[in-house]
C-alpha cells in the first residue's frame, strides 16, 4: 500500500472510534491503529447494555451500533495529535441513512477524513445497524466501491482502500467479494468482523442467547478468521493486501494468521483479555 509499518501488529476499529488515544496506543507498541467505524453525523448507537464478556469461551459480545461523535470531531483530534503512526479510517453510515443513499454517507467520510489518515476501510459487515450486512450483496457493493474509488482516483495521491468483511459469508459470497475487489482494484481486504453464529460458543451459548443480538469476537472466530484468510489469499493472489483479524488471542493466533496469507493483523477481545503488554509479546514472538 506505499506504506511503511514498524510492525504488523494494528489495533482493529471499534476501540478508540472517535481517535481520542492516538498518542498512547502508539506508547503501547502498536505498529497502526484503526479508528472509527465513524458515521457523517454522531450517533448514540444503541441503547445500553451492549457489551458483555463471555470469559469461559474468552469471548466478547457487542451491539455498541456505531456510536461516534462524527466525523468532523475525530479530524480535529487527528489534526492534534503528537504521534506519526499510521491511522486507518474506517467508515460507515448512519442508522437513520438508507441503504439506497448509503453511498452519500461513505463519500462524505471519505471526503471529510482524506487529508488525516492513511488509508481507509470501508464497512458494510458490522451485524450492528439494521441492513448493513445488505450492502455486501454483489450489486450494491460494487457500486458503493467504485464510488469511492472513482472519488479516490480524483485526489492527486489516491489512498489505499480495504473492504471489511463479515466472517458468516459463503463461498459464493467469498468469491463475489474477490471478484469486486479486483475488479474496483481496490487495496485489498480486513477479515473478518464480529461474527452473529452462536454455535461457535462451546460453553456459552445459552448465556450468549439470553443476553440477545449483536457480534461475537474472540476465541471463537480464531479458526474461522484464519480459514477466510486462507481462502481469500488463493482467490485473490498475492497482489491485494489482506489484514487479518478475528480471535488473535496469542502470539501463535497471529502468526496462524500471517502464515495464511494475512500481510498484517489486529487485535482487540485479545487485547481486552491479555492486557497492555499483548502486542509487545506478540512482536516479540514474531521477531524470534
Amino acid at each position: 500500500m506505499d506504506l511503511t509499518f514498524d510492525n504488523p501488529v494494528g489495533l482493529a476499529a471499534g476501540f478508540d472510534k472517535d481517535a481520542q488515544y492516538i498518542d498512547q496506543l502508539d506508547c503501547l507498541g502498536f505498529g497502526f491503529v484503526e479508528i472509527g467505524t465513524l458515521t457523517p453525523k454522531a450517533q448514540p448507537g444503541n441503547p445500553t447494555p451492549r457489551l458483555f464478556r463471555l470469559k469461559k469461551d474468552k469471548a466478547l459480545l457487542n451491539r455498541m451500533g456505531f456510536n461516534n461523535g462524527g466525523v468532523e470531531a475525530a479530524v480535529e483530534r487527528l489534526k492534534a495529535r503528537k504521534s506519526k503512526i499510521i491511522v486507518g479510517g474506517n467508515i460507515g453510515k448512519n442508522k437513520i441513512t438508507p441503504n439506497e443513499e448509503a453511498t452519500r454517507d461513505y463519500l462524505i467520510g471519505f471526503e471529510t477524513l482524506f487529508n488525516v489518515v492513511d488509508y481507509f476501510v470501508v464497512n458494510v459487515s458490522s451485524p450492528n445497524t439494521p441492513n448493513l450486512r445488505a450492502l455486501q450483496d454483489k450489486g450494491p457493493l460494487l457500486e458503493l466501491l467504485q464510488t469511492l474509488q472513482d472519488a479516490n482516483h480524483k485526489k492527486n495521491t489516491p489512498k489505499p482502500i480495504l473492504l471489511k468483511i463479515a466472517p458468516d459469508l459463503n463461498q459464493g459470497q467469498l468469491m463475489d467479494i474477490a471478484d469486486i475487489v479486483k475488479q474496483t482494484r481496490l487495496a485489498g481486504v480486513v477479515a473478518t468482523n464480529t461474527t452473529i453464529d452462536r454455535n461457535l460458543l462451546p460453553t456459552t451459548k445459552e448465556m450468549a442467547l439470553r443476553l440477545g443480538d449483536g457480534g461475537l469476537s474472540g476465541a471463537p472466530l480464531t479458526k474461522p478468521a484464519t480459514e477466510i484468510i486462507k481462502q481469500l489469499r488463493a482467490m485473490l493472489g498475492s497482489e491485494a493486501v489482506i489484514i487479518g483479524v478475528g480471535g488473535i488471542m496469542s502470539p501463535q493466533d497471529a502468526k496462524d494468521k500471517l502464515d495464511a496469507g494475512a500481510d498484517l493483523v489486529q487485535v482487540y477481545t485479545g487485547f481486552i483479555y491479555n492486557g497492555p503488554a499483548f502486542v509487545k509479546n506478540i512482536n516479540n514472538a514474531l521477531a524470534k
